[in-house]
């Protein structure tokens, strides 16, 4: 039963010196998250997938017990090349332990596509824990047919075999209100035995690793 609550990306500038320290070179800015968060969604990777030695590098930066969730390339999760998986399946493995779910975006318009799905699902490590952002209604109902995979659809909150969930909170600002009713929601995940994964949207200005740490103190306290 592990929480851990971060930001969709750690490279922006304009989070300094909101967030990063005045005179933080670009090249710091991971080691500093890391310090303050326990884990970040990496979204580049869904227009350029990171080599094996970038990923291998970012898992020497950071702590024990931080994870890097990666967003799958949008030549698999929109052109729909299946034959791609293998190489993000080795690709991320550079991550070692500090590994976490892959998050599958769909386009918005895209409809409901159970042979894709099954084809996709199967190409992936047996191993990765999978979160889908499918958001046309056509998917609405699919959380138990991902069972078969230990899949989760992302702000799933209903039961399932998957030992984790998967929270993508992208409608800002959020108030202290807002926050304690995720962190009811999230203590209520943890006390059913699952680990939570969430994450806040980027904006130009540093609210998300503000809400971020906010929320964990809500959570915990």
């Amino acid at each position: 039963m592990t929480l851990r609550i971060g930001a969709s990306g750690f490279s922006f500038a304009s989070w300094r010196p909101g967030f990063y320290p005045a005179g933080t070179k670009p090249a710091d800015f991971l080691a500093f998250y890391a310090r303050h968060l326990q884990t970040v969604e990496i979204n580049n990777s869904f227009y350029r997938l990171p080599t094996e030695a970038t990923f291998a590098k970012w898992a020497r930066t950071v702590p024990d017990g931080f994870r890097f969730s990666v967003k799958a390339p949008r030549t698999v999760s929109v052109f729909g090349r299946v034959d791609f998986v293998p190489d993000l399946n080795a690709r991320v493995r550079a991550l070692g332990d500090r590994l976490g779910p892959i998050v599958v975006r769909f386009a918005d318009g895209r409809g409901r596509d159970d042979d894709f799905l099954g084809r996709l699902l199967d190409a992936l490590d047996d191993d990765l824990e999978v979160a889908l952002d499918v958001r046309d209604p056509s998917w609405d109902g699919v959380e138990p047919d991902l069972e078969r995979w230990g899949a989760v659809r992302v702000n799933q909150l209903e039961a399932g075999r998957a030992g984790f969930r998967y929270l993508r909170l992208r409608d800002p600002p959020y108030d202290d209100a807002a926050l304690a009713g995720w962190a009811g929601t999230i203590r209520a995940l943890l006390a059913d035995g699952l680990d939570v994964y969430c994450y806040f949207r980027h904006e130009d200005e540093p609210t998300a690793p503000a809400y971020a740490a906010r929320l964990a103190e809500l959570v915990n306290g």
